[in-house]
């Protein structure tokens, strides 16, 4: 199997498997962080894929979901990190974090900062969490990092202009997917994802098991890429 190197998963669904399975909101999120992410991660891991990228907040739902929806969703990222942490580094995960950073509360960026640092050093699978994420975002502020480093702009081009994104030194992800029976990007990695390939799935995220992320490997496998030649 021709296995991707790196993957970028869209965990659309969470809210609406609550509502099928009678729960609260939240506990969608819930069974999406504490089991449905750990198990894809895991498998990724086992595959040999190399970069796994998750997309854990944008922009959009920072602003537009209720305060208290954010928080707990800040508070089930506090809990993975607090039980996962030394799990990951012992698996020799590597953490990375894009988006807007500054933006988040205080005790968010120093878990970012501490998760970034305690794993640098770590090769097995680089594991990307993109969260206050927007891919209009992210254009905005390398351009703004292009200013402020008064590059003349006629030596920025497209291939270097990589180096002022979140994703620098970050292959373009071969792979996107999406759940929850969406067929968009939504702006998720508008950069990067020129000649990513697309899978779409009915399945709401805490659905998507380790053995639908294979097949997705299987549809991926099917796929002739040109890179437009």
């Amino acid at each position: 199997m021709n296995i991707p190197k790196h993957i970028a998963v869209i965990p659309d669904g969470n809210r609406r498997w609550a509502n099928r399975n009678h729960l609260l909101p939240i506990m969608g999120h819930k069974k999406a962080f504490e089991e449905t992410l750990p198990d894809l991660l895991e498998k990724a891991q086992e595959l040999g894929i190399k970069y796994f990228t998750f997309w854990a907040l944008s922009t959009e739902n920072l602003v537009k979901r209720s305060p208290k929806e954010v928080e707990a969703l800040f508070t089930l990222g506090r809990n993975f990190y607090g039980k996962k942490l030394q799990e990951l580094k012992e698996k020799g995960v590597q953490i990375r974090f894009i988006g807007n950073i500054p933006d988040l509360p205080a005790d968010i960026q120093k878990i970012i900062k501490d998760a970034t640092e305690e794993t640098k050093n770590n090769t097995k699978i680089t594991f990307i969490i993109a969260i206050n994420y927007g891919g209009k975002d992210e254009v905005m502020r390398a351009l703004q990092k292009v200013i402020s480093m008064n590059y003349l702009a006629k030596s920025v081009n497209k291939e270097n202009f990589d180096q002022f994104l979140d994703t620098n030194g970050i292959p373009d992800p071969d792979l996107i997917i999406r759940t929850g029976g969406e067929k968009r990007l939504s702006g998720f990695m508008m950069w990067q994802s020129t000649y990513s390939e697309f899978y779409f799935s009915d399945l709401f995220f805490p659905d998507f098991t380790p053995e639908e992320l294979e097949r997705a490997l299987e549809y991926f496998n099917d796929v002739k890429r040109n890179f437009g030649k």
